[in-house]
């Protein structure tokens, strides 16, 4: 892999728009096949520094996002179910997203906890809609995006980007590191709020009493 993501970059970064289009293409592709980005991302930003970089990793991340997002959807939608089945959690993140759909995407992208690639397939099977979707990944993945980009930039060698060397992330991956746990926390926190609603309701229905320490709704 890191042999092959060498070659890449440093032919590439020589091949003109006709190198940017193909990595582009070649981000896109590793992103449905569950491959980790990260490294085609500090990649990205070795071959052309951190504003070329950029443009070429933010459109081929988002496409490839939506692309597995669409995947998981529709003709990936039966594999993908079985393998979250099992995972209560799902169920739950299901619930929030109905209620906090760009919110809870927003979130989720923000978290280093979820995998990028899991994750852009399991939102498939959730009621999120398309455009709160992309709105949300497209802001929540930007910092991290930003943060590898620059990474990159910063490698002096090729052989050095081959190895999986990286200068440190300093103060930003710090910082960076920080709003991930807050997002995760923010998360949880929505996710089992919308699970106690659920819950809430059915108790409702089924007339049984309410969930301890709330009370119960006021009559008119």
């Amino acid at each position: 892999m890191a042999e092959a993501l060498l070659r890449l970059a440093e032919w590439a970064r020589g091949a003109g728009p006709a190198g940017a289009l193909l990595y582009a293409l070649a981000y896109v592709v590793a992103t449905v096949l569950f491959l980790p980005g990260s490294a085609l991302t500090l990649g990205a930003g070795f071959a052309w520094g951190l504003a070329g970089g950029m443009a070429v990793v933010v459109p081929a991340s988002v496409a490839g996002a939506v692309l597995a997002f669409l995947l998981g959807r529709t003709v990936l939608r039966e594999p993908i179910a079985r393998r979250v089945a099992s995972d209560a959690r799902f169920a739950a993140v299901d619930r929030a997203i109905g209620e906090e759909g760009f919110r809870l995407v927003l979130l989720l992208r923000l978290s280093p906890v979820v995998p990028f690639n899991l994750l852009n397939y399991a939102l498939g099977l959730t009621r999120v809609r398309l455009r709160d979707y992309l709105l949300a990944s497209v802001v929540g993945m930007f910092p991290g995006t930003l943060l590898y980009v620059y990474l990159g930039s910063l490698v002096t060698s090729a052989a050095e980007l081959a190895a999986g060397r990286r200068p440190p992330a300093g103060l930003a991956g710090e910082v960076l590191f920080v709003v991930g746990l807050l997002a995760t926390a923010a998360a949880t926190l929505l996710v089992a709020r919308a699970a106690r609603r659920a819950l809430e309701a059915t108790l409702a229905v089924s007339g049984s009493p309410p969930v301890a320490g709330r009370r119960p709704p006021r009559g008119p």
